[in-house]
């Protein structure tokens, strides 16, 4: 019997492919394939992406299971032969705006976050469900089911899709998910684990059917939700997957789960933990025991990958912020935190609004960045520098503070990410946050988390890796996040 596991992320960017030792969590090896670059991509990439990083990571001749974790919110269209209807669009495609506004309107925004656990966004599959009916009737009704990233990738890895182009064929009552990104869709219950079919038929003019079950012959496949613990289903034949890797018959998949739950499970989350995560976008997640319902939109009360809830706020500005300072500066990251921390906490008044590409918390999509508290002495490197830094950092934290207003314990905070391995990012952290910030040591937690689930299915039990970190201590500055928040209140 093989005894390794595979954990599998699928994000905006890349496909990275983590094949780990179940008994101690050492990754044994791994690969990684680019993503291509855009708000809508054609899902076959991605298929292309999982085969290329599987090759990269050594293939799974010695796997014994297989779990994908993926990017939410992206809409997977399928027509009843299997075939992708249009190109799939992503959690960052901006364009339904005007839906999710139309559809808080119908519903109200109470009554959508009890149902559900969020408000509509942009962001969210049904917004997109709605744009797709009204921008783009032709596609809309060649539709027959849809599917997340995540779910779409698993029923491809398990030998189904197009017809002529897979061994199985177009099944699409073959089609599954899990609990945490089915929560992401704005028509999933994640207090009683089901479908809300009035949300979606509201959105997209048609009733839902959960696979394998009955159901009106105009309605919309929609995947079964299978139990964390749970198979998908074991691969009965060799399936190659892209152009050349091999998954063998036997192989059992997972059930999966969106990204920001697998990394809860890779960084081992329980309650009273929260992770910010300080990707191209960024993220304030955690686990709770308690339902979360935030009218206002600013917490998604999304589930987690177990039974449990995940509240989380996301921005769509994060590293990206860094980026752009970086290249005005024309230095690297590492001389940019150097460069941060020549100036003192609050860049004396030079605060940085970082909107630069609108934002999804505050729900503000046509927003741009403003920079404000410019004199001839907060003009320098520096200045600009730590601006950088603590417009990103603020704005999360007041992400940290909406979840922590709905009622969710905070007792560690982690901080996670590229940009978390930066000393200057750590240290502004521990003063903007004014708490105690651990740092994990940097690796793929959503992967990992992935291979968590994997080796969850294969052994029968949830396996406890060791995970090194570091604590920044906590070093208040108040005043930093309230002259953000003022800023921020004018932009």
């Amino acid at each position: 019997m093989a005894q390794l596991v595979a954990g599998v992320d699928s994000s905006t960017q890349s496909c990275k492919v983590l094949i780990v030792d179940p008994a101690t969590g050492e990754i044994v090896r791994q690969g990684r394939a680019a993503h291509p670059d855009g708000t809508e991509v054609a899902p076959s990439e991605w298929w292309r992406a999982l085969g290329e990083a599987l090759d990269g990571a050594g293939g799974l001749a010695d796997v014994g299971a297989i779990s994908i974790g993926g990017q939410q919110h992206g809409l997977v269209a399928l027509d009843a032969a299997g075939h992708v209807v249009r190109d799939a669009l992503l959690w960052n495609d901006t364009r339904s705006a005007q839906a999710a506004a139309d559809l808080t309107t119908e519903v109200g925004a109470a009554d959508f976050a009890t149902r559900t656990g969020l408000v509509p966004v942009a962001s969210f599959t049904i917004t997109k469900l709605r744009w797709l009916r009204d921008a783009e009737p032709g596609n809309a009704a060649r539709v027959a089911a849809v599917a997340l990233p995540h779910d779409w990738l698993s029923w491809r890895l398990r030998g189904y899709g197009p017809e002529g182009e897979s061994p199985l064929g177009p099944d699409l009552d073959a089609l599954a998910t899990d609990r945490s990104d089915a929560s992401g869709t704005g028509y999933f219950d994640p207090t009683t684990d089901e479908y809300d079919s009035g949300l979606f038929e509201l959105a997209f003019g048609r009733p839902l059917r959960v696979a394998g079950s009955d159901g009106a012959p105009a309605a919309v496949v929609v995947p079964r939700v299978t139990r964390h613990d749970q198979q998908l289903g074991a691969l009965d034949r060799d399936v190659t997957v892209g152009s050349s890797s091999l998954a063998p018959e036997g192989l059992r998949v997972g059930a999966g789960a969106g990204d920001n739950a697998a990394a809860a499970l890779g960084l081992q989350l329980g309650a009273g933990d929260i992770a910010v995560s300080l990707g191209t976008s960024g993220t304030v997640f955690g686990v709770s025991e308690t339902a979360t319902s935030d009218e206002t939109g600013t917490v998604a009360g999304f589930a987690d990958a177990t039974t449990a809830r995940l509240p989380i706020v996301t921005t769509l500005n994060a590293a990206r912020v860094l980026d752009v300072f970086a290249g005005v500066l024309e230095v690297d990251y590492d001389e940019l935190g150097t460069l941060a921390l020549q100036a003192p906490p609050g860049s004396d008044g030079l605060v940085l609004v970082p909107y630069f590409v609108g934002e999804r918390t505050p729900n503000r999509p046509d927003a741009t960045a403003s920079l404000t508290g410019m004199t001839p002495t907060t003009m320098s490197r520096p200045h600009l520098a730590r601006a950088a830094i603590e417009g990103m950092l603020c704005s999360l934290a007041d992400g940290l503070a909406a979840i922590e207003a709905t009622g969710t314990t905070v007792e560690r905070l982690f901080l996670i990410g590229g940009a978390a391995q930066n000393p200057a990012v750590r240290a502004i952290a521990a003063q903007v946050f004014g708490r105690d910030v651990t740092v994990p040591e940097a690796g793929e937690y959503v992967a990992l988390g992935a291979a968590v689930q994997a080796a969850w299915l294969l052994t029968g039990s949830r396996p406890t890796w060791e995970l090194a970190s570091v604590v920044i201590a906590a070093d208040p500055h108040p005043g930093v996040l309230e002259s953000y928040r003022a800023a921020a209140s004018l932009s």
